[in-house]
C-alpha cells in the first residue's frame, strides 16, 4: 500500500473518532450545566470542556472568556477549530476521498452520508434543544459508519489503517476525559479519592457510553478510583487505556505480517500496553493520577508520530 493512501486512512480514522468523542463530550457538558450545583451542576463545564477537547488556548486565543454559546459554537461549527466537529468530518470525508478504492461503496457513502447529515445541522448558534439533536445525528453517523466498516471491507492494510488511526485517537480521549475531570470537576471541600458527586461522574462514564459496564463490573456506587480503574486498566471495557492498546498492538502486528518486519512503532506500543497490563490503580492514585495521564499523553503522541515515521505518512 502507498504510503499516502496508509496516511489517509489512518486520518480518516482518527478524524472520525474525534467527532464521535466530541459530540459526547458536548452532550455530556451540557447536562452537566443544565443542572443545579446541588445535584452536581458545574459553572466550569464549558472551560473543562475545551481543556478536555485540547483546544482551550485556541478559544482563549479566539474569544477570550468562555461562555457557553461560544464554545458550543468553537467545538461543533468553528472554522477557527480545526478540532471543530463540523471541520473533523469534513477533514475525514476529504481524506476518504482520496483514497476511494480502497473503501468499499457501503463505507464511502455511509461516510459521504455522515457529512451532508452533520452539514444540515450546521449553523452557528445552536439552542440547547438543537445541541442534543446535534449530537446525536453525529453520533448515529459515526456508529452506521463504524458498522459498515466492520461489515463489509476486507481484513487487510485499508481496514487496519482506518482502525488503528481510530484507536490511537480513541485512547487520547479517553485520557484527556478523565484528566480533566478528576482535577477540575473535583468539589473544593472534599479531598482527593473522597466522594465525589455522583451526577457528574455518571455523565462522564456516559460520555464514553461506560455507565452500564461499570456498574455490571463494580456493582457499587459511582467512585472515582473505580472509574479510573474502569477507564485505565479494564481491557474489557472499549474505550478504556488498556483496551485501546490491545487493539494498537494487535493491529501492527497485522500490518507487520503483511510487510514481514516491525519497527519502532511496534516496541512503543507494546511497552506501553505492557505498562497497562502490569499496572494497578492504587499503585496510580498513590503516585498521582494526573501525573499517570500526563505521561500516557505524551507516550500516546509519541507513538502518532513513530506510526508516521514508520509507514512514511
Amino acid at each position: 500500500m502507498l504510503s499516502r493512501t496508509a496516511a489517509n486512512l489512518y486520518w480518516t480514522g482518527r478524524y472520525i473518532e474525534r467527532a464521535d468523542f466530541l459530540a459526547r463530550l458536548l452532550d455530556a457538558t451540557a447536562r452537566l450545566s443544565s443542572l443545579p450545583t446541588t445535584y452536581g451542576g458545574d459553572p466550569t463545564a464549558w472551560s473543562s470542556a475545551l481543556i478536555a477537547a485540547g483546544v482551550a488556548d485556541a478559544f482563549a486565543a479566539a474569544h477570550g472568556e468562555v461562555t457557553e454559546a461560544a464554545a458550543v459554537a468553537f467545538l461543533t461549527v468553528e472554522s477557527s477549530n480545526p478540532s471543530a466537529i463540523c471541520n473533523c468530518m469534513e477533514h475525514a470525508r476529504s481524506n476518504a476521498r482520496a483514497v476511494r478504492t480502497a473503501l468499499t461503496r457501503p463505507a464511502w457513502e455511509a461516510l459521504n452520508s455522515a457529512w451532508h447529515e452533520v452539514q444540515r445541522l450546521r449553523v452557528q448558534d445552536l439552542s440547547k434543544a438543537d445541541i442534543g439533536e446535534f449530537t446525536e445525528a453525529v453520533q448515529r453517523a459515526v456508529a452506521v459508519f463504524d458498522g459498515v466498516a466492520h461489515r463489509t471491507m476486507l481484513r487487510d492494510d485499508a481496514f487496519w489503517f482506518l482502525q488503528l488511526g481510530a484507536a490511537v485517537e480513541r485512547a487520547d480521549n479517553t485520557a484527556r476525559l478523565l484528566d480533566v475531570k478528576y482535577h477540575l470537576l473535583l468539589p473544593r471541600d472534599e479531598p482527593i479519592g473522597g466522594s465525589l458527586d455522583y451526577f457528574q461522574w455518571a455523565t462522564i462514564l456516559r460520555t464514553v457510553s461506560a455507565l452500564t459496564a461499570y456498574l455490571w463490573v463494580y456493582r457499587d456506587a459511582v467512585k472515582p478510583w473505580l472509574v479510573a480503574d474502569l477507564l485505565i486498566f479494564n481491557d474489557r471495557m472499549p474505550r478504556s487505556l488498556a483496551c485501546c492498546y490491545d487493539t494498537i498492538v494487535e493491529l501492527l502486528d497485522y500490518l507487520a505480517a503483511g510487510t514481514g518486519r516491525r519497527g519502532p512503532a511496534h516496541r512503543q506500543a507494546a511497552q506501553i500496553q505492557l505498562q497497562l497490563r502490569e499496572g494497578d490503580v492504587k499503585a496510580v492514585f498513590a503516585s498521582g493520577l494526573h501525573e499517570f495521564i500526563e505521561r500516557f499523553i505524551i507516550d500516546n503522541g509519541r507513538l502518532g508520530g513513530a506510526i508516521a515515521e514508520q509507514f512514511a505518512f
